[in-house]
């Protein structure tokens, strides 16, 4: 757990302390590099002595071989340890940089929706410099799947109350998270949960046990032909006829064998990271309601299901030895692809329809952890209150979480059945689009069950409906018109669902004329207001401020303001009541030398 330290405290000492685990094992790595390079040297030594000059037994090889092969165990062990605390150290890197606002860059910029979703390009939650790369820390794909469909859409308020629950248990343990995000040290799920169940409940290619079996006696015949190399230099006379037939049962089964063999590149991975992150939640005991849930999920009948993985991550490690160079002509004559290929058939056919649920319930776990890193890190952001029935959006000094605090001005807003609209007016560049996104991503973070940027918030959940970063489609053949009008219309749309509608409308209909856009604009607001919506609509045109007076007291006008400073713009980027009662434009164009 962590300690009551700050967490730049605690992530300072935790670094430091990594470090020096690194550079421990750093001087294990050379050392024992250093002795496996003495013990190759006696192995060569030892054959010629043995095999050339005949003056040692033949056997005495196997001794500098059987410690080669033990340091390269040890050497291994060491290498696994060393990724681990170098991603121990990443893992405090990154934390530290999300701290001092330098996580551009650094995280998950994935995009996983496409232009047609009602925010999530309008609110850069995803992509580079977006709240996914802020807050993804997931290793596999099935976590970052999940979070990624949290921050999409909302959650109802059972849920999100239980995932507040869940990440408040979790933002202290900083161990747990630590250890999620270094198990499988260099490993990295990229693969589709998806397929990887598909594989899992695919029929078997191998499915007759009793040929493993009966494969030993041809395994066995062979081995017997050939020992007296060792012992005369020369095979068993019939040593031809015990290839030959292996040779025919290889051939029988190799087809099989291969779509086997060739089949496991892509679950290998996410099952040996999967296995990891199952034995580590395993040990672990929690208490809010999800989180017990999700860890009884993972209870199966006997053995635990990172113990079944682990079974099929052996199996693999065996199978691949057939890959090693010095073993290879070994693995054919003891059968050993056909033997282990066999035998992850079986392994499958018991344990692969449990592979979906076990990927859906380690992704919720590091989507959950994800958001108690954010917690984490942030000790001044609120949990948001979750109101029961009443539509509310209520938030006092409000911030946006993806700008340094020290660059963010607040705001409050306050919108519900009373008041339902803000008309927000000013000039270029003065707040209006940011207090949107402001607004907008908060409301994504508080329904996803993280902590929001604000000195306080109260809502109840919402669809969300945006028009920020409408543009025109030459492949489509849309003008930004036509493509605005559009997502206005999925909005109308969004508020025929079963829950309320936040909307945020930016610069609305400023692609047409101004008459139009007067009474095209007042009649989509009035629509959406008359159908229980809430939001905020930003303008130029001081003409659709009045707007605001035609739906009064449903409606209120805001500004923001700038002014002109020795020939530059300024803005203190606070909303203030009332129509915004000045313009700048000229000003503004005049002071970047435009002859105006």
């Amino acid at each position: 757990m962590a300690s009551d330290r700050s967490p730049r405290q605690e992530y300072e000492s935790r670094l430091a302390a990594r470090r020096q685990t690194v550079e421990q094992y750093e001087r294990y790595d050379r050392q024992i590099a250093s002795l496996r390079l003495a013990v190759a040297i006696l192995f060569i030594v030892s054959l010629a002595m043995s095999f050339g000059w005949n003056v040692m037994p033949r056997w005495t090889p196997i001794l500098p071989a059987v410690i080669f092969f033990g340091l390269v165990l040890v050497h291994e062990r060491v290498s696994r340890a060393k990724r681990r605390a170098s991603k121990a150290v990443t893992f405090y890197e990154d934390g530290l940089a999300r701290i001092d606002d330098q996580w551009i860059g650094r995280g998950s910029t994935e995009a996983f929706r496409g232009d047609s979703h009602l925010y999530a390009i309008d609110l850069d939650i995803f992509g580079k410099a977006s709240l996914f790369e802020l807050l993804c820390t997931a290793r596999m794909r099935g976590g970052e799947e999940t979070l990624a469909n949290w921050l999409s859409g909302p959650a109802d308020e059972k849920e999100i109350r239980a995932r507040q629950q869940a990440v408040e248990e979790l933002r202290n343990n900083l161990d747990l998270r630590e250890d999620l995000a270094v198990l499988g040290t260099d490993l990295r799920s990229s693969i589709h949960p998806d397929l990887i169940t598909e594989w899992g409940r695919a029929p078997r290619a191998l499915d007759n046990n009793w040929v493993r079996l009966l494969l030993l006696i041809p395994t066995a015949f062979a081995i017997y032909t050939l020992l007296p190399i060792f012992t005369t230099l020369s095979p068993h006379p019939l040593w031809w006829l015990a290839l030959g037939i292996e040779a025919v049962i290889g051939r029988y089964y190799r087809r099989r064998v291969l779509h086997v063999v060739e089949s496991l590149d892509r679950p290998e991975r996410e099952l040996k990271l999967l296995s990891l992150l199952l034995a580590r939640l395993e040990t672990e005991r929690f208490h809010s309601a999800k989180l017990l849930s999700l860890r009884q999920s993972l209870d199966t009948e006997g053995m635990a299901p990172s113990q079944q993985i682990r079974r099929f991550t052996r199996l693999m490690d065996w199978l691949n030895w057939y890959r090693n160079e010095f073993f290879a002509v070994f693995s054919i004559i003891l059968f050993w692809r056909t033997q282990f290929a066999f035998a992850i058939e079986k392994w499958r056919s018991s344990c692969g329809p449990s592979i979906g649920p076990w990927l859906k319930t380690v992704g919720e776990f590091e989507a959950l952890c994800a958001l108690a890193g954010f917690a984490y890190e942030h000790p001044d952001d609120p949990f948001p209150e979750i109101a029961d029935g009443s539509l509310v959006f209520e938030a006092q000094d409000l911030r946006h979480p993806l700008v340094p605090v020290s660059q963010c001005v607040p705001n409050s807003v306050h919108l519900g059945k009373d008041l339902q609209l803000m008309v927000v007016s000013g000039s270029n560049m003065s707040g209006k689009s940011t207090l949107l996104r402001t607004v907008g991503i908060n409301t994504v973070l508080a329904l996803a069950g993280a902590p929001v940027r604000a000195r306080r918030m109260r809502l109840s959940p919402v669809g969300i409906g945006t028009t920020l970063r409408i543009q025109d489609s030459l492949q489509a053949g849309t003008s930004r018109f036509y493509a605005e009008i559009q997502r206005i219309h999925h909005i109308m749309e969004l508020t025929r669902g079963r829950l309320p509608v936040l909307f945020l409308l930016d610069e609305i209909l400023h692609g047409t004329n101004s008459h139009d856009r007067a009474v095209g604009a007042e009649a989509i607001v009035k629509g959406l207001i008359d159908r229980s919506a809430i939001g905020l609509v930003t303008t130029h045109d001081l003409a659709l401020a009045k707007v605001a007076d035609s739906l009064s007291p449903r409606a209120e006008n805001v500004h923001f303001e700038d002014n002109m400073v020795d020939g530059k713009m300024v803005f203190d980027y606070r909303m203030r009541p009332g129509v915004v009662n000045k313009s700048n434009a000229l000003a503004l164009m005049r002071a970047v030398g435009l002859d105006v």
